[in-house]
């Protein structure tokens, strides 16, 4: 009789240590997930600097930051604001030697909880630029259907 009282003591502890198992299992699936969804976005906002300088060079000589950042929102709606910056500065579409497009300020939100806190962090990226040269400015012979 004494062997059945300790396998119903030792079940239960066998589901506690289950669970305990299973949390940290879980946060860790959630933490590699949420670091996932990081590098996604990093990229993201690399090839969203990427079609910004080259919407810039392609379609608008002048230098339209509302379109490229309307252009750039569309594979990344977390950029708020671009710096789009022609050199030399002034410059027209028949003499700029390229567009530097800018992204600062932005965050990835990581919602995964890590070691007890329940609010979201916010985790500060880099800058990300690109510079495309004057060479390619409208000259791409997609031009019309990139451009509105």
């Amino acid at each position: 009789m004494d062997r059945v009282a300790t396998r119903r003591r030792q079940s239960g502890s066998t589901i506690v240590e289950f669970a305990l198992v299973v949390l940290l299992f879980f946060t860790f699936l959630l933490a590699i997930v949420d670091f996932a969804r990081m590098l996604f976005t990093w990229n993201a906002a690399t090839e969203a600097t990427r079609a910004g300088a080259r919407y810039a060079v392609v379609c608008d000589g002048t230098g339209n930051a509302t379109d490229v950042l309307a252009r750039m929102q569309a594979l990344l709606p977390e950029i708020t604001a671009i710096d789009l910056a022609w050199t030399p500065a002034g410059c027209n579409s028949t003499d700029c030697e390229g567009v530097t497009v800018t992204v600062q300020n932005l965050n990835y939100r990581w919602i995964s909880p890590v070691l007890g806190l329940t609010a979201a962090i916010d985790v500060p990226m880099p800058t990300f630029r690109t510079y495309l040269t004057r060479e390619v400015m409208r000259q791409d012979p997609n031009s019309d259907a990139i451009c509105p």
